[in-house]
């Protein structure tokens, strides 16, 4: 039956959601097909997805737990049934979904006697709690249980270490990585030469991604990694100006071309009035934008490249990609002549 459908369609690469299931909250299961590859592609593939699906992924989770009243990691505390190590292990457990970029704080404060479960963290309102059941603590007196935490959006894993302890805070290890397991194979049809193979992606994540958005995550961000090789120039080393060896040859993209032909076809829109978040730019360019005081459309065309990458975490490729947004989504009148945008049409 597969081999049926993959002949039918031998002139294009296309992929395939052959199953997809939510095994529970904390457990999504995803399984992909993408064909037809030549010989030695699907490996190639496959090793770099599942590399970029295990560590090019951002997550968020509870980095630091913080409490004056806790006098060290392994003690006890009258009224709660488990260990403050524990309690940092089931707060290391809590899955977390949010479009964040940095670090912001959370806290649980509740009364016992009961349960304390992730319900009863208040968290900042970009922060969605996937499994609100997960146990937290139990209060077996009319304790109060009150703690600050700290939400950090990153990606891999990082383990505590003693230096990172301060007085009434406490470290937990950040594992930042939605993809909980990802595997691939492969399965290959024909003979000789025209030997083609199927490519199958296995992906596992905790429930703050589908297996289908991590597997568009990772292609992006491979993409990102590969970016600056396509704008790279053969210069000859010895004819280089010193002066110049440390600089980086930025890509020139500009919002001038092919914005007069949009114009002709649809309404003229006030860049003023049209706000960064309606231009469903990725999270991470959005979070930049808006910790540079980037608001509007007018205040995005206003800089110029040279001012956008001094952003912190801002990336050359991002430019081309808000290009694209704006390009497909918005007609952009009048731009001020004063300004270098995104690139200087005269160099």
């Amino acid at each position: 039956m597969l081999r049926e459908e993959v002949a039918v369609s031998t002139r294009t690469l296309q992929w395939k959601c052959l199953e997809s299931r939510a095994d529970s909250k904390r457990l999504y299961y995803g399984r992909f097909i993408l064909s037809p590859l030549m010989k030695g592609q699907a490996d190639t593939i496959g090793i770099a997805m599942r590399r970029a699906l295990l560590g090019e992924i951002e997550g968020t989770c509870i980095t630091r737990a913080k409490s004056e009243k806790i006098p060290h990691e392994y003690s006890t505390i009258v009224g709660i049934e488990e260990s403050i190590h524990e309690i940092l292990m089931n707060l290391k457990e809590i899955v977390l979904r949010s479009n964040l970029y940095g670090t912001r704080d959370a806290s649980i404060c509740v009364k016992g006697p009961g349960c304390v479960t992730a319900q009863d963290i208040i968290s900042p309102t970009s922060v969605e709690i996937v499994d609100t059941t997960q146990h937290i603590a139990s209060l077996t007196e009319p304790v109060d249980f009150c703690i600050g935490l700290q939400i950090e959006r990153n990606r891999g894993y990082r383990m505590k270490t003693p230096n990172n302890a301060q007085e009434g805070s406490y470290p937990i290890d950040a594992v930042f990585m939605p993809v909980r397991n990802a595997n691939h194979s492969i399965h290959s049809y024909g003979d000789g030469n025209e030997k083609q193979e199927i490519l199958f992606l296995e992906i596992w994540t905790n429930g703050s991604l589908t297996p289908k958005e991590a597997l568009y995550e990772a292609s992006r961000n491979l993409i990102d990694l590969f970016i600056p090789f396509l704008h790279a120039e053969e210069q000859d080393p010895n004819l280089e100006d010193n002066s110049n060896s440390n600089k980086v040859t930025l890509p020139f993209f500009t919002f001038h071309d092919g914005l007069d032909k949009l114009r002709k076809n649809k309404k003229e829109i006030e860049l003023k009035y049209i706000f960064i978040d309606q231009s469903e730019l990725p999270a991470r360019i959005y979070n930049c934008l808006k910790s540079a005081n980037i608001h509007t459309l007018l205040d995005l065309l206003s800089k110029s490249q040279e001012d956008l990458l001094k952003i912190k975490n801002f990336r050359i490729e991002d430019i081309k990609q808000i290009l694209g947004i704006i390009k497909t989504h918005f007609v952009v009148i009048d731009l001020p002549k004063n300004k270098l945008l995104i690139g200087n049409p005269s160099n």
